[in-house]
């Protein structure tokens, strides 16, 4: 037991950028960095100590050996600064810390970079020292936005009545489409376990077991290609409910969403809109709508339906019209061309809206070919105004949406992290989306996801045309997440598989363990994920969501701090029961 009575109680009394006015007098003791040292003349120092909450100001007199990220205790007095030396730029810029005494509790080698906002520093670098980079006050806000965030989404589910559990990180194969990590098993050789692509079947599960509303900030890995918006591993609000309805559904993940909105902005946003999947496709051309700005799709199939322009006779047209566009250079408008052939049109039409004593006319190398009437329907359908750009494609119905979703985007977009903040719910998807090589439908979000009653008349006859009962939430033309209403009847479980061409032997194979519980009471159920990583990502001002991890992965998938991924030692494979075979040239 230690007799020290004088011991200090605490390392510190303050936080660095806490201290005000309000302490003029009091006698405090930071800890922190070394942010900055000045010296003025031999027996005067200014240290600016820096910590998660800001910077402070401190006045050593006597000479003091520390550099730039020391790790320091200074004790001192609160004073005003002297008149003329006030910086309005920081919240202490009015005070300092005079009758300082220093206490070096660790030095530091120079830091491999400025640890401020104001370095340009490469990425590769700042993850190579990432215990450095996130230092910097950006990624101190970053993460303790999020904090914040899963701080709210928390309090908004246990408010709700959701009940968070825990599921397994080692877990089997799921059929959910994307491709996994596969971890071998030392007690069961020649077998693996997979990280969970999501908590999906498990969460299922739990409401056969009468857990009615369940939620969980879950940890899920997925080995596909990295991205801006994508990492191995990444973070989401997963949530399932027994006995209730895809609107009751929507509103408690909506309820969780603002809640998020309201911790990191301050402001709560006024509504989410809603709209189906053929609402969101025709009109944006994308089912990730980005709702900052208009630029809707104008159906022109009627317009030309019977031309004799033979660029526009095809099963549909449709038009983008870009406000003040016909500046663009002829350069400028065939790169647009060329754009729009790389997404997989066949070409692209442009018509710059041009005007001769108020009346409306075209300019463009295909305006010779349309009739009058095709001239005067095109200016009415798009609502030309002089000076405007108009272009078309003629296609398929889902290529001509999908490029001039892409073009709308292109020309009009802005940084997903700009605001205003754009929620949308899309709902009414297609139970499946297209067919597999052997003709089979294949699902469009996974093969546990309910058909819209409406359509189940037609799940073998028509699949293709069945709704599913799912739905998407959509922010600033970023995907957040996607749920559903879940199967949880046999016979409509085995009709979807047997459209799909599985059979019951490979169910039970594949699903045994979910189908086995459905058998003992399976209530009406269903649910919904949206990551954490974008939405963070977006109220953060990010374009990245690297920008809000710790510590993230490259877009190669490797991790520059640790060096992973890293060969195993021979013991620990022969252990595993498992080899490496050459990669195939």
């Amino acid at each position: 037991m230690s007799n020290d009575a004088t011991a200090p109680a605490t390392m510190r009394t303050m936080h660095c950028g806490a201290v005000t006015t309000a302490d003029v007098g009091r006698r405090i003791t930071l800890c922190g960095w070394v942010a900055k040292r000045r010296e003025h003349g031999e027996h005067l120092a200014f240290i600016d100590l820096r910590d998660h909450t800001g910077i402070m100001q401190c006045v050593v007199e006597g000479t003091v050996d520390v550099r730039s990220e020391y790790v320091l205790q200074i004790e001192g007095t609160v004073a005003p600064r002297p008149e003329g030396t006030v910086n309005p730029q920081i919240a202490t810029g009015a005070v300092e810390l005079q009758d300082c005494v220093v206490s070096v509790l660790n030095a530091a080698e120079p830091p491999p970079f400025a640890v401020d906002d104001r370095a340009d520093v490469d990425e590769p670098a700042r993850l190579r020292h990432r215990y450095v980079d996130l230092r910097r006050p950006k990624m101190q806000r970053n993460l303790r936005l999020r904090a914040a965030v899963n701080s709210a989404i928390r309090r908004s589910m246990d408010t709700q009545g959701f009940c968070e559990v825990e599921t397994p990180l080692l877990w089997a194969p799921t059929p959910e489409g994307s491709r996994e990590f596969a971890v071998p098993s030392r007690l069961h050789q020649g077998k693996f376990y997979a990280l969970p692509q999501s908590p999906q079947l498990a969460k299922q599960l739990l409401m056969v077991a009468g857990f009615d509303r369940y939620y969980q900030i879950a940890r899920c890995l997925r080995d596909e290609d990295l991205r801006a918006d994508r990492q191995f591993e990444f973070t989401q609000l997963d949530l399932e409910c027994a006995f209730a309805t895809e609107q009751e559904i929507r509103a408690s993940v909506t309820e969780a969403v603002l809640d998020a909105a309201e911790a990191a902005t301050g402001i709560r946003p006024d509504s989410v809109q809603t709209m189906t999947w053929k609402e969101a496709i025709d009109q944006y051309g994308t089912d990730k709508p980005d709702l900052r700005f208009e630029m809707r799709l104008i159906d022109l199939s009627e317009v030309f339906a019977g031309t004799e322009v033979k660029a526009f006779a095809a099963p549909c047209v449709k038009a983008l019209r870009v406000e003040g566009g016909a500046t663009m250079s002829r350069s400028q408008l065939d790169n647009l061309v060329d754009r729009a052939k790389s997404l997989g049109a066949k070409g692209l039409a442009w018509f710059k809206v041009t005007s001769n004593d108020g009346a409306l006319g075209l300019e463009s190398p295909l305006d010779r070919f349309l009739s009058d009437a095709e001239r005067s329907q095109f200016l009415t359908t798009t609502g030309a105004a002089a000076g405007d750009l108009i272009v078309v494609v003629a296609d398929e119905y889902r290529l001509t949406c999908s490029v001039l979703g892409t073009l709308r985007v292109d020309l009009g977009g802005k940084p997903v992290s700009e605001g205003p903040y754009r929620y949308v719910w899309i709902i009414d998807f297609p139970l499946y989306d297209g067919v597999d090589s052997d003709g089979r439908p294949e699902a469009a979000h996974h093969a546990f996801t309910m058909p819209h009653p409406e359509d189940l008349d037609r799940l073998e006859t028509d699949p293709l045309s069945v709704r599913a009962q799912s739905y998407d939430l959509v922010l600033n033309g970023w995907e957040l997440g996607s749920g559903s209403i879940r199967i949880h009847r046999a016979d409509i479980q085995n009709r979807v598989f047997a459209a799909m061409g599985i059979d019951a032997e490979e169910a039970e194979e594949r699903f045994g363990f979910l189908l086995g519980a459905f058998k003992y009471g399976a209530p009406p159920h269903g649910g919904f994920a949206f990551g954490i990583d974008r939405l963070v990502a977006i109220f953060a001002g990010e374009n990245n969501i690297r920008e809000v991890i710790a510590f993230p992965k490259t877009q190669s998938g490797a991790d520059l701090l640790t060096g992973a991924p890293l060969e195993l030692p021979a013991k620990q494979m022969t252990e595993l029961g498992i080899r490496t075979v050459p990669k195939p040239v």
